[in-house]
């Protein structure tokens, strides 16, 4: 695998690639936390109970947008909650972040890639559902480590600048949050 992998929100409009080597550098994981579950509602996507949200996760700097980001738009499960960024031509979401620049993070959906198959195998789950215990993850060291490093990396050569997310300079996100209410989010799942 040499050429870059590319992804696409579902109309098209924004697209981007991550190269082959950054994919080799990423963990994929599938996550089943509610939070995950309610973004995927909130835009009309299919449930994921059961299956959990498949996610490459890298470092920000490996993630290249070609063309759309001005179609970036932000949305937040709750005031102090991860960054779901989605694409406004069409609703479709993208990625998950950290809230400052600072903290190199960056999750990418899966679905989002021509061919997901190209992206490896899931090396962990996280917040898989136990009835009358507490959720239980998979592979958690794992994902801890390659996580570490990639920060750890990404701090020491500067690389943490290099973001499609935000602007250095402010480390503001580069789209304005729509907060849920709570109200909005129990909405989510509220059929259950």
């Amino acid at each position: 695998m040499s050429a870059p992998l590319r992804f696409a929100c579902a109309c098209g409009s924004l697209c981007g690639h991550v190269e082959p080597t950054s994919v080799k550098q990423g963990t994929r994981i599938l996550c089943h936390c509610a939070d995950c579950r309610a973004v995927e509602l909130y835009h009309g996507c299919p449930d994921p109970k059961g299956t959990g949200v498949d996610l490459l996760q890298l470092n920000p700097d490996m993630v290249t947008i070609d063309k759309g980001a001005e179609h970036l738009r932000l949305l937040k499960l709750s005031p102090k909650g991860l960054l779901r960024w989605y694409a406004g031509c069409c609703g479709t979401p993208l990625f998950n972040s950290l809230g400052k620049p600072k903290l190199p993070f960056i999750a990418v959906r899966s679905a989002l890639f021509d061919d997901p198959d190209q992206l490896g195998k899931v090396i962990a789950q996280a917040f898989i559902p136990q009835p009358g215990k507490p959720p239980k993850h998979e592979g958690a060291a794992r994902m801890t480590m390659k996580l570490a490093s990639r920060m750890i990396s990404a701090w020491a050569s500067g690389r943490w600048r290099q973001t499609p997310l935000f602007d250095i300079d402010s480390g503001a996100p580069k789209a304005e949050p729509l907060i849920l209410t709570k109200s909005e989010r129990r909405a989510l799942t509220a059929g259950e």
